[in-house]
C-alpha cells in the first residue's frame, strides 16, 4: 500500500454534502481523522455519527477565500477538495476556490491533494460550468502538480438531486417532458466514488499527478434513463422529447426547470473518454445502478415499499 491513512489528519472541503458524506465515512472507516471544511457547518454535522469519538473536526471555510482556505488546511496531511457548483459562481467555486486549496495545500505541505473535478471539463466547451471546471484543473496543476483529478460522470445515490429528481417529476406527471433527450450519461454510484476518492489519498505515490474519469457500468440516454425511473418506480408514463427550440425558450424562464448553461451542458455527452483511467484504475468495481437505486426510488411507487419488487 502507499500512504498510511491511520490517524492521519484529511481535511475535507465540502465534507458536509451529498458525496462528502460517503467520502468522510470510507476515510473514517480507514481510521482517518476527517476535518470538515465548508461555509455552512450546520448540514456538515450529520458527518459526526458516522466516525467514531473525536475522529471529526468541523471548522468555516469559504474556499474563494484565501486566509479562510489556510486555516482549514493548516495540520494537514491530505487534502481534498469536492467544492462544486451548477449553477451562479462558476468563476470563484471552481477556479478562484480550487486554485486557492492547492496553494494552500502546497505551501502547508500537504502530502496529497486530491481534487474533484467532472466529466465534461474542456477549455472549449459551450457551458460556462465545464470551462470553469477545465481552468480550475489548471490552477490545482500549476500549484500542486501531484494532485490526483477526479472527474465523475453523473453521480447518483440514495439523497442524491438526480434519480431522485427525476423520480418525483415521473411520480406526479402523467406527461414527461425529457430535455436532452438523446443525451448520453454513465451514472456512477457515490459509494464507489467515495472509495476511489479514499484511494487516491491514500496512495498519492500510484496515482498522484494523473486524472480519471468515473463512470459507471452502463450508459443511458436522458430518454432512457427516464424510462427506466419510470419502471423502476412501477408508473407508466409518456415520455416526450423537448424539441431544442423550445427547450431554449424554457431555459430562458426566470426561476426554470433548467438554466441556459445546463442546457449547453446538455448539447456534450457525459460519459468517460475512451482510453480514460477510470474506476477500475483506482481499485474500485463499479456497481450497476440497478443493482442499488430501487432500495431507495421505492418510495416513489403509488405503495412504497409495500408495492413489492419491480422487475427491470
Amino acid at each position: 500500500m502507499g500512504r498510511v491513512m491511520k490517524d492521519s489528519l484529511v481535511t475535507v472541503f465540502g465534507g458536509g454534502g451529498f458525496l462528502g458524506r460517503h467520502v468522510a465515512q470510507a476515510l473514517m472507516a480507514r481510521g482517518a481523522r476527517v476535518r470538515v471544511a465548508q461555509r455552512d457547518l450546520a448540514t456538515a454535522l450529520r458527518v459526526k455519527p458516522l466516525g467514531a469519538l473525536g475522529q471529526t473536526q468541523f471548522v468555516a471555510a469559504d474556499i474563494r477565500k484565501p486566509e479562510s482556505v489556510a486555516r482549514a488546511v493548516a495540520g494537514s496531511d491530505i487534502v481534498i477538495n469536492l467544492v462544486g457548483v451548477l449553477s451562479s459562481d462558476f468563476q470563484g467555486s471552481h477556479h478562484d476556490g480550487a486554485a486557492n486549496v492547492a496553494k494552500a495545500a502546497a505551501e502547508a505541505g500537504v502530502g496529497a491533494l486530491v481534487h474533484i473535478s467532472a466529466i465534461g471539463a474542456d477549455a472549449q466547451s459551450p457551458s460556462a460550468y465545464g470551462r470553469s471546471k477545465a481552468a480550475g484543473e489548471e490552477a490545482v496543476k500549476a500549484a500542486f502538480p501531484s494532485a490526483t483529478i477526479i472527474r465523475p460522470s453523473i453521480v447518483f445515490g440514495p439523497e442524491d438531486q438526480f434519480l431522485n429528481r427525476f423520480a418525483e417529476i415521473i411520480r406526479f406527471t402523467p406527461v414527461v417532458p425529457v430535455i436532452g433527450a438523446n443525451t448520453r450519461f454513465q451514472p456512477v454510484y457515490v459509494a464507489d466514488v467515495a472509495q476511489a476518492i479514499a484511494n487516491a489519498a491514500e496512495n498519492p505515490g500510484l496515482h498522484g499527478g494523473k486524472t480519471y474519469e468515473l463512470g459507471g457500468p452502463q450508459t443511458y440516454s436522458m430518454l432512457e434513463l427516464n424510462a427506466w425511473i419510470a419502471k423502476a418506480i412501477g408508473r407508466e408514463r409518456s415520455l416526450c422529447p423537448v424539441p431544442a427550440s423550445i427547450a431554449s425558450l424554457i431555459a430562458l424562464l426566470p426561476g426554470g426547470p433548467i438554466t441556459r448553461d445546463q442546457l449547453a451542458m446538455l448539447g456534450r455527452d457525459n460519459v468517460a473518454a475512451p482510453g480514460a483511467k477510470g474506476l477500475a484504475d483506482l481499485g474500485v468495481a463499479p456497481t450497476p445502478m440497478p443493482a442499488v437505486a430501487e432500495k431507495w426510488l421505492v418510495r416513489y411507487r403509488r405503495h412504497g415499499r409495500f408495492a413489492g419488487r419491480v422487475q427491470a
